[in-house]
């Protein structure tokens, strides 16, 4: 198995509470990709926007965009991480699924739900960990607001790779770019975050700062922050992890719990 992992991170402005027009943009964005690459990250509910007008942007398991999904990741032949509203049995979800090209797929509701915007009110929070397991990386996938709980996040199952998604409003852009280095430094673990940019129907203003950083907290972006629309390329050393982990065992000294 290759040692590398190719990253393609879309960093994009979402029209409001528009999937027909979102998955439009993300399917040319998406066939502009010029490089073969083993995975597409996009941003927290990429067919919407941040809303919470579940009523009408909701979607069942079945529909449209996990269409879409599917169709995407075997065309391109990479898997692809994205968010979006999902309805299952009476409740709403904020849903992370990642989708690989043969059409296997694992899904991760947010945790942590968004209190200062009310998220809690109308979504119902996930209850598990996952980590997913593609191309030999070990990976965990997380939503936003989930970075600001670093026990949520802490590295109990020796992942190589930490993902975060979200929409992230510029006001509080410092503590995004903090906290994606703190979370790859603490966990001995690659950290990315993909931000999205522009202004959401409620007059939230985005400025992306998507981020990549290695195990010791190191950028690996040329050009940081990045506030505009962009797609942004990297490859990823899991040799960088292994020999890192071995000479720095920091994780091994690590506090005990579990979740009750």
């Amino acid at each position: 198995m290759s040692q590398t992992l190719r990253l393609a991170l879309i960093q994009s402005h979402l029209a409001w509470e528009n999937p027909v027009q979102n998955r439009a943009v993300f399917t040319q964005k998406i066939n502009s990709i010029p490089k073969k690459v083993d995975l597409i990250i996009l941003p927290e509910m990429f067919t919407t926007g941040f809303t919470m007008n579940v009523g009408l942007m909701a979607e069942e398991m079945e529909e449209k965009t996990m269409s879409w999904l599917k169709k995407m990741s075997l065309q391109k032949e990479c898997a692809i991480i994205g968010s979006f509203i999902a309805s299952q049995n009476g409740n709403y979800y904020n849903r992370l699924i990642f989708m690989k090209p043969d059409g296997d797929y694992t899904i991760y509701d947010k945790r942590n739900l968004f209190t200062l915007a009310q998220e809690e009110k109308v979504f119902t929070p996930g209850k598990d960990r996952v980590t997913i397991t593609y191309k030999n990386w070990k990976i965990r996938p997380l939503i936003c607001y989930d970075l600001r709980f670093p026990v949520w996040s802490r590295n109990t199952s020796a992942y190589d790779l930490l993902i975060y998604i979200a929409s992230w409003p510029k006001l509080r852009i410092a503590a995004w770019d903090t906290l994606l280095k703190a979370r790859a430094i603490e966990n001995m673990s690659y950290c990315v975050g993909l931000n999205r940019v522009g202004l959401d129907g409620k007059g939230y203003e985005y400025n992306g700062h998507s981020g990549i950083y290695d195990v010791l907290g190191n950028s690996l972006l040329e050009e940081n922050p990045i506030e505009k629309e962009t797609i942004i390329y990297a490859t990823l050393d899991k040799s960088h992890v292994q020999n890192t982990r071995k000479k720095l065992s920091f994780l091994d000294d690590r506090d005990p719990f579990e979740f009750i």
